[in-house]
């Protein structure tokens, strides 16, 4: 896998994806979404890694969002190639059946913000900062930021964010819910893992089906989305896994996962 705009490594079961265009404070050009994607094609099909990790190159920028310059001479054709390439990015981390922690080392602006809503948990620095800037240059978010942030902050937070394209930082953005912790910048990527590895140390196949039962069910109404974590908890119930789980818990130990 040949990649000029992404740094990809694993290690102890995680992957981490690193945005490497801090020249340009990481936006995303055609050719970074493609290789982002191709790296999380490749964790996908690696048993060994039970986590990702993205995050941005440098201590500026998560990422910027879309390359503005490449919005000169913008018609309506190509404002609905720009939306796709950004819905093919956050549709394949969502689809991911494993945990991704987005780790926002600086600002995350625009695509920026609405690829780490995609992801399941958000880690920021404390010089991270947030926004859906997009109004700015007569836009709206174009990335699944009027619906994510909705669904994360409520709609008249993600209203008051998307009208004005006011940028927030990482404080105001936890206590709105927008990220799970902020930490230090110099402890991120440290905080980052030890998360990731926690989240390791779980059962495979739970983690697989918590994030689908989750995600699918949010978007359904709370009957059927019951009916799903039923059919969930039975998945569950038929492996190895749980036999091991329970095996463990009597014998006090941790448990050895098989992920199936």
């Amino acid at each position: 896998m040949e990649l000029k705009n992404v740094l990809y490594e694993k290690s102890e079961g995680i992957a981490t994806i690193t945005l490497n265009r801090p020249e340009a404070l990481n936006a995303f050009s055609v050719e970074l979404i493609n290789e982002v994607i191709q790296c999380i094609e490749d964790s996908a099909k690696d048993e060994t890694i039970r986590v990702v990790i993205i995050t941005g190159a440098g201590e500026k920028a998560f990422s910027a969002g879309a390359d503005i310059k490449a919005m000169a001479g913008m018609t309506s054709l190509k404002a609905k190639e720009i939306s796709w390439n950004g819905y093919r990015i956050c549709k394949a981390i969502e689809k991911l059946e494993k945990p991704v922690i987005a780790a926002i080392n600086g600002f995350a602006l625009g695509g920026g913000c609405e690829l780490s809503m995609a992801c399941d948990f958000r880690i920021a620095s404390d010089k991270a900062r947030f926004g859906q800037t997009e109004i700015n240059i007569g836009l709206i978010p174009g990335w699944g930021g009027t619906q994510r942030l909705t669904r994360l902050v409520g709609k008249a937070k993600a209203k008051e964010l998307v009208y004005t394209g006011k940028i927030i930082d990482a404080k105001a953005a936890e206590q709105i819910g927008l990220v799970n912790m902020v930490v230090p910048q110099e402890q991120l990527i440290t905080a980052a893992r030890q998360f990731a590895q926690e989240l390791a140390g779980k059962a495979p196949v739970a983690l697989k089906v918590a994030k689908t039962v989750i995600d699918n069910g949010l978007e359904t109404d709370l009957e059927t989305a019951l009916a799903l974590e039923r059919e969930g908890f039975g998945v569950c119930g038929s492996t190895e896994d749980v036999q091991e789980g329970v095996k463990a818990f009597t014998e006090k130990r941790k448990p050895a996962w098989k992920g199936r």
